[in-house]
């Protein structure tokens, strides 16, 4: 199995059950930005406690591994679990999107891309992946993080709505991360 495989079966998966998704993470910068490697592919899902079964037979073993009492664990704590595809060794991290005014503004923002053949892929906006970017980065400090917002934002130019990026940085308390970025942009 191929990434872009287990990406079309996350979303067939996800539009048989009517579950929103959005694709986020370093997939998402990588189809906004420069290419680069990335191990998993992270994905941020609205699911609830009666999806969870019906979720966990679109993806039975031995094909996949997906723990049933991990999902509801991730409903229950707003949190995430993994699917794995034991064969190729590829992994989907889900986050299960808590209901905030972020997640519904990330939600309602979800921009469509055809990058698999015959189908359309839900990604973040590429503001809101600079801005969880920024997060992950502000947590573990990891310069991969830093290069790919820096690459989103070369890639995009003027496509890229900074009124939006400077309101939710504020929000998310990442304005000093923003900065940083931003002044490495005039290098």
């Amino acid at each position: 199995m191929e990434p872009e495989d287990l990406l079309r079966a996350v979303v067939d998966g996800c539009g048989k059950l009517g579950i929103p998704y959005f694709v986020t993470g370093s997939t998402a910068t990588i189809a906004y930005g420069e290419p680069r490697f990335t191990n998993d592919i992270d994905v941020v899902i609205s699911l609830n406690s009666d999806q969870a079964v019906a979720f966990c037979k679109e993806f039975n073993s031995p094909e996949y591994y997906l723990s049933e009492s991990a999902v509801l664990s991730a409903i229950k704590l707003c949190s995430q679990f993994n699917l794995i595809h034991p064969g190729s060794g590829l992994k989907v991290d889900f986050m299960v999107a808590a209901d905030s005014p972020f997640n519904r503004s990330r939600m309602s923002r979800a921009r469509e891309i055809p990058v698999l053949e015959n189908k359309s892929v839900r990604f973040a906006s590429p503001e809101d992946a600079i801005l969880m970017k920024l997060k992950y980065f502000q947590e573990g400090q990891s310069d991969k993080h830093i290069r790919d917002i820096r690459s989103v934002l070369k890639i995009q130019g003027d496509r890229i709505d900074y009124a939006y990026l400077n309101e939710w940085a504020s929000q998310l308390a990442v304005t000093t991360e923003w900065k940083f970025v931003m002044e490495g942009m005039k290098e």
